[in-house]
Order: C-alpha cells, then structure tokens, then sequence
C-alpha cells in the first residue's frame, strides 16, 4: 500500500522508489446512487514547459491523442462509465522519455458534456489518483479526491514536476467551470 497523500502534500517519487523511471498512473471513481445519467468522465495530461505553455499539440495527451510526441506518455483509452473496481482510466509514463523541456505534468479529470447535460462533480463519489512502479507493481502513493466540486465539470487532480534530477507528484484540488476547453485556454 502506497502513501496516502492529502490536497497540497508532495512526495519524491525517487526517494520513495529509486531509479524509478516507468510509472503507471491510475484513475478512478464512481457515480453516486442517484444519478439518471451515466457520467463519463475523461482523464488528460497537459505536459508543460518552463513558460507555463504546452509546448506542442503532441504534448496534449487525452482520449484523441493517445501517445506524447516524444513517446513517454501513453493515454491507455477512454471508460465512459467509470464501473468497476480499480482504475478506470490508466496513463502510463515513462520518465526517461520525457523531453527535456517539458517540466511538469499536470493531470486533469473532466466531464464529457457536461454542460449539455447539467451534471458536476457532485455526482462523483470515491474518485482518486494512484502511482504503481510499473516494473515492481507497488503503489507508490495514491490520493483520494475529498471534495464534492458541486460547480465544477473539470479538476486538476494533481501534478509531476521535475525537481533536480527527480520527479515530485503533489496533490491537487482545483475545481473548474467550461470543461477541457477552458483549462486548453490556460496552458496554450
């Protein structure tokens, strides 16, 4: 069992695992009972450079581009319902592969058609974020998603930024308005 992380804690992913350099980054949740519509929610990555920018569209990682440019990120494939156990959505990383000038990943969950549905992160339950080592199976860490986001059809979850030679994941709670478009707006 991994670390459990709280919304603004970080850890070493080195220090925890060293020589870490392929991870695999699960995402879950589930609806809540009352729910009429199913919900389905997409994970992405923005991979980000020292300007705060996506450096290219190849860095922009999502159910319609599923590999990075550079070939480090791999988007595993769209769940549009979130049943089950375990992860929904997996991204897979590898850190050796990362372009030198992207300097962090930020992960980012959103509600496909939100607004033409009226639906939120309040119809959201047990949502969370995991890291496994991909060459021992361990989790690393994992982070359940606390709040409700009642106004919110997007969340930055959380993000890896290089610190020296090493990678730090830090927990993120950021609710969003205007879905993917409005957090592409951000990072373009």
């Amino acid at each position: 069992m991994g670390i459990n992380l709280e919304k603004g804690s970080s850890i070493n992913l080195d220090k925890q695992t060293s020589g870490i350099n392929n991870l695999h980054i699960g995402l879950g949740w589930d609806e809540h009972d009352n729910n009429s519509q199913v919900i389905d929610c997409d994970v992405s990555v923005f991979m980000i450079d020292e300007n705060n920018k996506i450096p290219g569209d190849g860095y922009f990682i999502f159910y319609n581009n599923l590999k990075s440019s550079d070939g480090s990120v791999v988007h595993q494939g769209d769940n549009r319902t979130g049943e089950g156990d375990g992860d929904d959505e997996v991204i897979n990383i590898d850190l050796t592969k990362v372009d030198s000038s992207v300097v962090q990943m930020i992960f980012v969950v959103t509600i496909h058609d939100a607004d033409k549905k009226n639906q939120s992160f309040s119809s959201i339950k047990n949502a969370f974020l995991r890291i496994v080592d991909l060459n021992t199976s361990n989790e690393i860490c994992n982070y359940q998603l606390a709040e409700q986001f009642s106004d919110a059809d997007s969340i930055q979850i959380g993000r890896m930024y290089r610190d020296s030679e090493s990678w730090v994941f830090e927990a993120l709670d950021q609710g969003f308005q205007g879905g993917l478009s409005t957090l592409l707006e951000m990072y373009n």
